[in-house]
């Protein structure tokens, strides 16, 4: 019975305004989110400070990032949320309203999505706004699952289980070279030829187990890698003057790639499945499938077509 009566002192409206900060991280727009005004958002977030015994929110460089206990509270308060909705039954989203969606995902991602989901948004639903952030494929999963991210975007091969995953497009390997310094085989690259080469390898952190390194390693064994970076954009300008051999995603490359050669690899490599990563909390989550369907409209035509 204590239990019940210390419930009935609480005011639950300071989960959905906890809940709010936890999403921003940001006074003002967790106070637009709720239609509240800044004033009213500060009162509130001084008496969950008070209920709970801990500042939850320390402000640095304009933001306010979360304690352990805000951390700790994160994901219990999400999924508590999401069950209060689907007993009181499906809410709409209204795309004219103020929302903040945060994304992770690599420039290879954001070349693909980001200009046709702009273009979008801004005619659509000029009150959203997208924070775009790039970390390893752990720091996504790990974000995804704690509430920090709404969506990660890229190849994820196994996800826990409180982790869904949509296929967006499926892309494939193709190696690239320097025209002048290896010029076109007959028949293509020989296993040979890339066997002796160094090679350029891009890779978030440096890591030497994604997709490609494993296949790689099944086929002729581990590569000589000469230069390991994060950015899949800038790794094809770095190719020309060089004797190396850089192993990368079609679509990556531009159109037209002079003063490079675009060839097959020697030898068969995985398709790579380009994804979107959420909760499954969220799944029935209206403003997140609201941006699916918008990020599935703006990738469906690349999906449909090969990259040559």
């Amino acid at each position: 019975m204590s239990g019940m009566n210390n419930l009935r002192s609480i005011d639950l409206n300071l989960l959905v305004v906890l809940d709010a900060l936890l999403a921003e991280q940001h006074l003002s727009r967790a106070a637009a989110r709720l239609n509240m005004s800044q004033p009213a958002m500060s009162h509130a977030l001084g008496r969950l400070r008070l209920l709970l015994g801990d500042p939850l929110f320390r402000r640095e460089s304009g933001q306010m990032l979360p304690t352990l206990r805000a951390l700790a509270l994160a994901r219990p308060l999400t999924e508590a949320m999401a069950q209060i909705r689907s007993v009181l039954g499906p809410e709409g989203f209204d795309p004219a309203t103020e929302h903040v969606f945060r994304l992770a995902m690599s420039d290879y991602g954001a070349g693909l999505l980001l200009p046709g989901l702009m273009q979008r948004l801004r005619s659509e639903a000029p009150g959203i706004e997208l924070i775009i952030t790039q970390h390893s494929r752990e720091a996504m999963i790990a974000g995804v699952t704690d509430g920090t991210l709404d969506l990660a975007l890229g190849v994820f091969p196994a996800v826990p289980a409180p982790l869904a995953q949509e296929l967006l497009l499926e892309d494939r390997y193709v190696c690239v070279v320097d025209r002048a310094h290896q010029p076109p085989l007959p028949d293509g690259m020989t296993r040979e030829a890339f066997r002796a080469a160094a090679h350029a390898h891009v890779a978030v952190q440096g890591e030497f187990a994604t997709e490609l390194d494993l296949a790689l390693d099944a086929q002729d064994g581990p590569r000589h890698v000469a230069l390991v970076l994060p950015h899949w954009g800038i790794a094809p300008q770095v190719i020309p003057g060089t004797d190396l051999i850089l192993t990368v995603a079609r679509r990556s490359l531009p159109l037209k790639v002079h003063p490079l050669t675009v060839l097959e690899p020697p030898f068969p490599l995985p398709l790579i499945p380009f994804s979107a990563l959420y909760a499954r909390r969220r799944r029935a989550d209206p403003a997140l499938r609201w941006l699916l369907a918008r990020i599935h409209d703006v990738v469906e035509p690349a999906a449909l077509q090969v990259p040559p």
